[in-house]
């Protein structure tokens, strides 16, 4: 069942914000546009909202489908321990929902270790892949990342944070009728960001099956990304069979919401 309301970008565009039943759960989820079809998997410290300003860029060509992964956002956790096969199949699920029998997929760090599995398991529905900052490319990752993803300070530091963003969630939508204030970050993230690293590196490493991907792939990077190195996207790009790699200078790890003219300017022209 789709429960529709609309939201406005900047300059007045209507972005449709929905929810929808996945396998059970109630999935958000934000749409917009017209053209051949994009969905986008956002990463482990966002959701659907992170992507709004670029909707508004993207909709004049395509359009685009940004879920709240499950436990993210406004969607529902789904039962029980997941992780990227979880999450694999969930955006399978979710474009059966949507009708979609080939799409274009664009995912950013965790979302981009999701988007790379999905393109390993089903090819034939993926016509172009777009990995930013992506996950599961090296083993190299932020040594703060590392830590603060450690098992022992989830349980301890993790729960605390949660528990006052739970709070504050409470006292705004009281105090401001009508707001809804989203938890910026989540038990689920913190989970899956427990096994994403070691405190040593990346636990999910596919850099030995970039070969097999058969779609013609975008990997985007910032030049000063502080939490996966830019050098990745390079190593990759030398073992994916059809790949372009366009690394932007003086960007971090968002270069989607750092770069929105220039990124838009990019995956359009890749996309085509």
């Amino acid at each position: 069942m789709k429960t529709p309301f609309t939201e406005r970008g900047e300059m007045g565009e209507t972005i449709h914000s929905r929810k929808i039943k996945v396998n059970g759960c109630d999935i958000h989820y934000v749409t917009a546009g017209k053209g051949d079809p994009v969905i986008v998997i956002h990463g482990g410290a966002g959701g659907a909202r992170g992507w709004m300003k670029n909707l508004i860029d993207l909709a004049n060509n395509y359009t685009v489908y940004v879920p709240d992964l499950p436990g993210f956002g406004r969607s529902q956790p789904l039962e029980g321990d997941y992780y990227i096969p979880e999450l694999v199949e969930f955006v399978d699920e979710f474009s059966q929902n949507m009708g979609l029998k080939e799409f274009h997929l664009i995912g950013h760090s965790l979302g981009g270790a999701v988007a790379l599995s999905y393109a390993l398991k089903f090819p034939n529905k993926i016509t172009k892949l777009v990995l930013i900052s992506s996950m599961s490319l090296g083993k190299e990752i932020a040594l703060w990342v590392r830590v603060l993803s450690h098992s022992s300070l989830t349980s301890l530091i993790g729960a605390a944070v949660i528990g006052i963003l739970k709070n504050v969630k409470w006292l705004t939508e009281r105090l401001f009728a009508g707001a809804e204030f989203v938890l910026p970050i989540s038990r689920t993230s913190m989970l899956i960001g427990c096994r994403m690293t070691t405190l040593k590196e990346q636990a999910e490493v596919m850099i030995n099956r970039l070969t097999e991907i058969i779609v013609p792939t975008l990997v985007v990077w910032g030049a000063n990304d502080p939490i996966v190195p830019a050098k990745q996207a390079y190593a990759a790009a030398k073992l994916i069979p059809t790949c372009q790699v366009e690394v932007f200078k003086d960007c971090g790890h968002s270069v989607y919401r750092e770069r929105i003219p220039e990124f838009s300017r990019l995956l359009t022209g890749f996309l085509g």
